[in-house]
């Protein structure tokens, strides 16, 4: 039956390899079923309920990326994205979770048409590598601000903004353990190193009093409080509507980028010969729509993945592992209850550093796209908005390059994009 569902010969693999491999990249992103409730629970969103629907997209998506794409490639709720949802969306912009929901919807059926009549592809052709580049690395910065915040060691100050926290507080010593473990654990290349990070501070929380062991196993809870719960009605919303437009590019930009990335350390993509990348960007694409439905921000390809393709992982059976493991992950919502925000910071942290290695695929020489590419990331973390992050640097970027004389280096999509967002600013200022 895997045989002839994944076609493991003819990828020179066997079932013990992609059991292995799929194994390995749970490990590695199952960190988001703790991370993703503590993020959009601020919202005011039921966490239990975030916890089921943060399983079921995963698995939803991994086993629809195995079984239309047969691709190794993990799929989850993607970091950045909840962040921007919970921090921007609704804290900032003051908009209803159940409106931030319908713009996640709304953006999977844009991203499922740009996918299916290849404007997807244009896209991404279209923007520069310096501007992809530097909206990863202001994305990880977004989310380093967010982490040190909620660690406790970054507070807020009436004199500078931020400040430096107590240091000698049992929460932020507890977070700066827990880097300290992940990052060590991560160099020695130890398999799960965030996951056991999560776990090692969460168990020290539990000694120190911090927070409150609920236990380990018990039956899911019950996804009713955000389940079919997105106001669709709602996200039409005017001031939602450059929301959609970031949801989208950030969509296009880090999916694709990941689903391409991991493929190609696979052999899966190869010049002059046929792929599946098309199927790969379906399936991503339609996930988005489904975790929207069981109430969680966007679903995304996991560069996690990567760890299962250097296990060996070839075909769809990988990921068809990856959804089984996150269903059976249903059964421990009581020990993703027991897991505070000090204990999922450094995660937060962690990653966001991996993120900003994206820095070095700037050309730093060239004042026209080093520009615009600082300020997209630096616009991200200080002004708390991945989506003026987004402006910020699409709007330079054409400015800088048509008043340099190169304007011919202005690609039809870039220009559609800042246009956009000076009507944004123009009309739909907050």
């Amino acid at each position: 039956m895997f045989e002839r569902l994944f076609k493991l010969s003819e990828h020179n693999t066997t079932v013990r390899t992609e059991l292995v491999a799929g194994m390995t990249t749970f490990l590695t992103m199952s960190y988001i079923i703790f991370v993703n409730p503590d993020i959009l629970s601020t919202t005011g969103m039921d966490r239990d309920a975030i916890f089921v629907a943060t399983c079921i997209a995963a698995a939803l998506g991994s086993a629809v990326m195995a079984l239309v794409a047969n691709w190794p490639i993990g799929m989850a709720p993607g970091m950045g994205l909840n962040a921007f949802f919970a921090f921007t969306v609704v804290a900032a912009l003051g908009f209803t979770w159940q409106q931030a929901l319908g713009a996640v919807f709304i953006s999977g059926l844009i991203f499922v048409f740009l996918t299916v009549t290849g404007i997807r592809s244009w896209l991404i052709a279209g923007i520069p590598q310096s501007l992809r580049s530097a909206i990863a690395t202001g994305i990880g910065l977004f989310l380093g601000i967010i982490a040190l915040k909620n660690a406790g060691i970054v507070v807020d100050n009436p004199a500078t903004l931020v400040g430096l926290g107590s240091l000698k507080a049992t929460g932020p010593l507890l977070a700066i353990f827990g880097f300290f473990v992940i990052a060590v654990l991560d160099a020695l290349r130890v398999r799960g190193a965030i996951l056991i990070g999560i776990l090692a501070v969460t168990v020290l929380s539990w000694v120190t009093g911090v927070s409150e062991f609920r236990g380990i196993v018990s039956m899911p809870p019950s996804m009713a409080p955000t389940f079919l719960q997105l106001d669709i009605v709602g996200a039409l919303h005017g001031g939602l509507i450059h929301v959609i437009l970031v949801f989208v590019l950030v969509e296009v930009f880090d999916a694709t980028g990941t689903l391409i990335g991991v493929a190609k350390r696979a052999n899966l993509i190869q010049e002059g010969k046929p792929s599946r990348l098309g199927r790969a960007l379906l399936a991503d694409s339609t996930a988005i729509v489904a975790g929207s439905l069981m109430g969680t921000s966007s679903t995304t390809a996991y560069v996690e993945s990567a760890s299962g393709v250097q296990a060996g992982g070839r075909t769809g059976l990988t990921a068809l592992v990856i959804a089984l493991l996150f269903l059976a992950s249903l059964f421990i919502s009581p020990l993703a209850g027991s897991v505070p925000t000090y204990a999922t910071a450094p995660a937060l942290l962690y990653v966001a550093g991996l993120m900003m290695r994206e820095l070095t695929e700037v050309d730093w020489e060239d004042l026209t796209e080093a520009a615009p590419a600082a300020l997209t990331a630096l616009a991200m973390p200080f002004t708390y908005s991945i989506a003026n992050g987004l402006a910020f640097g699409f709007i330079s970027y054409v400015v800088l390059k048509a008043f340099t004389g190169k304007w011919r280096a202005i690609h039809p999509a870039t220009l559609i994009v800042a246009v956009l967002f000076v009507i944004r600013f123009a009309f739909f200022a907050e």
